[in-house]
């Protein structure tokens, strides 16, 4: 345990690749990147909690016995996902026998410019910053595995409608294929069953890092910000009505196909995925693809570059893959033009 020693860390954020909206349903697969943009934390025990994110223009102070209480409704509404986690994480400190102590939490980095998101999951990097720093403050080592569970344990006890798929790159802060698990039957089990138990419990997904093929592949990753944030658990509510059997087994081929394809750094398999994935998504629902993502996604014309849109859709980002650098040059400007910036870019 570090005494009044201020301890950081920091959390990236993530884009979906290949799989969304499919992955809401149990069983499905996505691939999902880690986005190194980040988040940052400064953690120090102190005689009360103090709590800051340069989300909001205010800290929050509270007593040592706040979170003895069973449930968080007293706690200020913009920081109780962040107090929600703190009252987790203070569970699983008792359950590996160590005393808890209050401490002052200041986390920056908004995942934002001038008031707009980028949606790159900062909830989810909100959440295990918060576990991390507490984690790091007990010097207590744990598995990433293990910060995927305690994640999405907070989130899904607070009734997030997501898939968790965030929260598994954001973890491994890595690429990843992701397979998602009954978050219903976990959800119950919250509700019914000890922390302890709910951990040890086998909830059958699977998290698996992938890496290009660099010997046969030359590609960048760009990540193209429309500048119009989108609220994705609204989005989540109008498209979900619009999810099929077919829709899920089209995805799932493509999925399944794409991760083989990075493996094996197969360019003509992965630029084909990337294509149906997002036609997939375009018919799925009008709301998915606004102007600003169609922009981003017709800039590729006649180009050596696959892109669709990333996520929940309806603003936000897409994103792309360039397999020839002066394309990618091309299709920078062409986003600039159409206004859309480029967020990110990585050469995988």
């Amino acid at each position: 345990m570090s005494k009044n020693k201020i301890i950081t860390n920091e959390t990236c954020g993530k884009l979906y690749i290949a799989g969304e909206y499919s992955i809401l349903t149990t069983g499905q697969s996505a691939v999902i990147k880690n986005i190194n943009i980040f988040m940052n934390s400064k953690i120090s025990f102190a005689n009360k909690y103090t709590i800051f994110s340069d989300m909001f223009d205010y800290s929050i102070t509270l007593e040592k016995t706040a979170f003895d209480k069973k449930t968080l409704q007293n706690f200020d509404k913009n920081y109780s996902l962040i107090c929600e986690t703190v009252s987790v994480m203070n569970e699983y400190l008792k359950l590996n026998s160590l005393e808890i102590k209050p401490f002052n939490l200041e986390i920056t980095g908004k995942m934002e410019k001038d008031g707009k998101k980028f949606g790159i999951g900062s909830s989810g990097s909100v959440v295990i910053l918060t576990i991390k720093s507490i984690l790091s403050l007990y010097n207590l080592k744990i598995s990433k595995d293990m910060i995927f569970k305690l994640s999405s344990y907070v989130l899904l006890k607070r009734g997030d409608n997501g898939s968790m798929g965030d929260i598994a790159c954001i973890s491994y802060e890595s690429l990843i294929f992701y397979k998602s698990f009954d978050r219903k039957k976990i959800s119950e089990l919250i509700k019914k069953e000890t922390l302890d138990k709910v951990l040890k419990a086998d909830w059958n997904y699977e998290i698996s890092k992938l890496n290009f093929n660099k010997n046969n592949l030359n590609c960048e990753f760009l990540v193209g910000w429309t500048k119009k944030p989108a609220i994705s658990g609204d989005l989540v509510n109008i498209v979900k009505s619009s999810i099929n059997e077919n829709f899920l087994k089209n995805v799932e081929n493509i999925v399944k196909k794409l991760r083989e394809a990075i493996k094996n750094g197969d360019k003509v398999t992965i630029r084909k995925c990337i294509s149906e994935n997002g036609i997939l998504l375009e018919n799925l629902n009008k709301n998915i693809y606004n102007k600003k993502l169609k922009d981003l996604v017709n800039s590729t014309q006649n180009l050596d570059i696959c892109a669709k849109s990333s996520g929940a859709g309806g603003g936000d980002c897409g994103i792309a893959l360039s397999f020839n650098e002066n394309d990618t040059k091309t299709i920078i400007d062409r986003w600039e033009k159409c206004g859309i910036e480029l967020l990110y870019a990585e050469k995988l």
